[in-house]
Formats: C-alpha cells, sequence, structure tokens
C-alpha cells in the first residue's frame, strides 16, 4: 500500500449496503444457530450440557456438538466487532488493480478460520473440564476454579501481548499498511492474520464462560459487546485496563465468598 491510501474513499451506498447487510445476516443466522442448540434440560446425555449424573466418555457425536457450539458462538461474538476492519478492507481493495471487493468475503473467512481454531482449543477444554467433572449441569465451574480463570483473565488484560493484541485490532489502517495482499488468497491469508491477532487480544475474555455458563446468553451479548467497546471505543485501552482489576477483584471475592 503507498501514502495515498491512508485513507481510501468511503463504499458507494450500494456496496456498503452489501457488506454490512452480509455482516448482519450472518451474525443474525449464527445468533439463531446458537439459541437453537439443546440447552441441559433437553440434552441429558450430552457433555457439558446434561444435568449432573456424573462425568461419561464423550462420543464423536458429542466433541463435533459441542465444537459446532463454539465454532457458531464465534461468529455471533466476534463479526460484528470485526466488521470495521472487514468494511475497511472492501474500500482499500476497491482502489486495486489486484484485489475486487468481493475479495471481502475470503478476508472474513480467513477472520472466522482463526477463531474455528480457537473453538477446537475451546472443544478441548470442555471435554477436560467435563471428563474431570469440574462443568456440572449449569457448564460453568465451580468457585475455586472460577477464581482462578478471573484472576488469569484480568492479568491478562494487562499485560503487554494483550495491549499489542487490541493495538492491532484497533488499527485497521495501520493493520492494512503493513500486511496488505493482492488478490483472494492474499484476503483469505490478511483475515486469518487479523483473527490471530483478534484471538490473541479476547482469548482469555472467551474463558469465563466457563465462569459464567458455558450457554448463558447473557454473558455471550456481554462479553461480545464488551470486545466491540474495546475495539472501537476512543478509550478502548483504558476499559481494557479497568475490566482487568476488575476480574482480579472478582476473582479474590469469588475465591473468599465460595
Amino acid at each position: 500500500m503507498t501514502a495515498q491510501q491512508n485513507a481510501p474513499a468511503p463504499l458507494p451506498l450500494r456496496e456498503r449496503a452489501v457488506v454490512w447487510g452480509g455482516l448482519a445476516a450472518i451474525t443474525a443466522l449464527a445468533w439463531i444457530a446458537l439459541v437453537r442448540i439443546p440447552m441441559p434440560s433437553g440434552s441429558m446425555d450430552m457433555p457439558g450440557m446434561r444435568m449432573a449424573v456424573g462425568p461419561h466418555p464423550w462420543s464423536m457425536t458429542d466433541v463435533w456438538l459441542v465444537f459446532a457450539m463454539w465454532a457458531v458462538m464465534m461468529v455471533a461474538m466476534m463479526i460484528p466487532s470485526a466488521s470495521p476492519m472487514i468494511e475497511m478492507h472492501a474500500r482499500i481493495a476497491r482502489g486495486q488493480t489486484d484485489s475486487h471487493t468481493w475479495h471481502t468475503w475470503a478476508f472474513a473467512g480467513g477472520y472466522v478460520a482463526a477463531w474455528t481454531l480457537f473453538s477446537v482449543a475451546a472443544t478441548a477444554a470442555q471435554w477436560g473440564l467435563d471428563s474431570a467433572a469440574m462443568l456440572p449441569a449449569a457448564m460453568r465451574v465451580g468457585p475455586i476454579a472460577g477464581a482462578v480463570i478471573l484472576a488469569a483473565a484480568g492479568i491478562y488484560q494487562l499485560t503487554p501481548l494483550k495491549n499489542a493484541c487490541l493495538a492491532h485490532c484497533r488499527s485497521p489502517i495501520g493493520f492494512f499498511m503493513t500486511e496488505w495482499r493482492g488478490g483472494a488468497a492474499g484476503a483469505l491469508r490478511m483475515g486469518f492474520k487479523h483473527g490471530a491477532y483478534c484471538t490473541g487480544c479476547c482469548w482469555m475474555l472467551m474463558t469465563l464462560l466457563f465462569v459464567a455458563g458455558v450457554m448463558n446468553f447473557l454473558w455471550i451479548a456481554a462479553i461480545a459487546i464488551f470486545v466491540l467497546l474495546e475495539k472501537v471505543a476512543p478509550w478502548g485501552r483504558a476499559i481494557a485496563n479497568v475490566s482487568g482489576v476488575a476480574l482480579i477483584a472478582s476473582a479474590v471475592a469469588v475465591a473468599a465468598l465460595g
């Protein structure tokens, strides 16, 4: 990219409507799919989604269902916060000879692929917790494990790695100035790399679902909104710092009361 591309022209109204309309549709469909996933009362035999009847070995069907839950959840939670970056890709691609605005969907696909890899790790974590009988009916861990997760998430919010990943997420122009690649393959690669930064920024926040309840829709929505504010609000870095302190304080309170 050249210096002249520091401020790419806005998309024409029609193209903007296609991009934002498509992202809104993807997000809505992900939320609908997430809501339709069986809850504990209707799925007594699903690991991590049953009443407290003791651990039992997972089948491959169990693994795929839990993985699907996490993968869909990540799309529902993270596409909104990635939308400004996705639109910025479309704006820049429109002015490139080796790229087209439809390559933006390859960029979005790369982003989702990064979070899909995280979903594999989250599935493994849920499998392990469930096998150790640490994830009962409400799909949340006990007070001591919860305090550990809260403290770890709070500390991570204050680390240089969190700050570096958040800085990339908050600077679309800066990211594309250094990482731009033309064509559909280049867009896919950029999307995956941006998704990797985003995962590095937010992965510990996702572990809070093991504290509040993996299928606690209120917390899923709250974390999604928080992530959006971290990335787009002018005071996003301050939000991360304050939340880190608050999470550590919450860990102390949970440990004391537990």
